[in-house]
């Protein structure tokens, strides 16, 4: 498979997205201790770890769904959730929070659809609602995002009449339809029943290869394999390694990596 751009091809661009000396905590648990990590345009980074090490909060943090408490997290230029004026730093206010947000899709686990809306509908609530889009425009937008996941034709179908597999690729059309500049997924697949995972990570790899970035916090090791330009690997809310897919799923350098690779293989 060809990625866009090539997978392992050397970027030169400025990263898209920078996370610098990131620590959060949950009360008295210190959930991120110093997290660093750039991404670049087009690139598809996957993070490892074991239950707890601080992955899908990392992904919250980058999304603004969870406020830093020290380092600074920055898509696009912009630093997520504060900014500067006059020399001093203020913090983002609801409405500049969700618009920096358009920027930055984010499909979770669990689905999280309108249950009393149509697959359509769910869609093309965000065109309309948060990028002020016509209804037709919305609707158009909606339908290329559903066509994109291979479900057009269930446009008209509520959640309910639809498998756990089609309700994610709903839920990753949504966010395809805000045009974001970058993809955040949290376990995307992790919910579902096994015979439906297949579907979900094909639509992923359509999206890696049309040229999206993104960051994808994930247990399957194959499909990391195929479709990472990187993959990070964390543990106790720290980064303890980094590299091109192969050498880190092949040839880990720390022995905490192996040790988990052996038991998720």
């Amino acid at each position: 498979m060809t990625l866009a751009p090539t997978q392992g091809q050397a970027r030169t661009q400025a990263p898209l997205m920078v996370i610098d000396d990131v620590h959060k905590w949950l009360g008295k648990n210190h959930i991120l201790r110093g997290v660093n990590m750039s991404v670049a345009p087009g690139e598809i980074v996957c993070v490892l770890g074991p239950s707890g090490s601080g992955k899908s909060t990392l992904l919250r943090c980058i999304n603004g769904l969870e406020a830093v408490e020290s380092g600074t997290v920055e898509v696009g230029g912009d630093r997520v959730g504060y900014k500067m004026h006059k020399g001093q730093l203020f913090e983002h206010t609801e409405r500049e929070s969700a618009r920096m947000r358009r920027r930055i899709g984010m499909v979770f686990q669990h689905f999280n659809l309108f249950t009393h809306m149509t697959a359509l509908e769910n869609v093309s609530y965000g065109p309309r609602r948060v990028l002020g889009l016509s209804k037709a425009k919305a609707k158009e937008q909606g339908l290329d995002a559903l066509g994109k996941v291979g479900l057009k034709d269930k446009a008209g179908s509520y959640p309910a009449q639809l498998s756990g597999g089609q309700q994610q690729r709903v839920a990753i059309a949504r966010s395809l339809a805000m045009k974001p500049q970058v993809m955040l997924f949290d376990e995307p697949t992790s919910a579902l029943d096994p015979e439906l995972v297949g579907d979900v990570l094909q639509v992923m790899k359509r999206v890696a290869e049309e040229g999206m970035t993104m960051v994808v916090v994930t247990h399957e090791i194959g499909f990391a394999r195929e479709v990472a330009d990187r993959v990070i690997f964390m543990d106790e809310g720290r980064v303890i390694e980094s590299g091109p897919a192969a050498q880190v799923l092949d040839n880990p350098s720390h022995e905490r990596t192996a040790n988990f690779l052996r038991h998720v293989r």
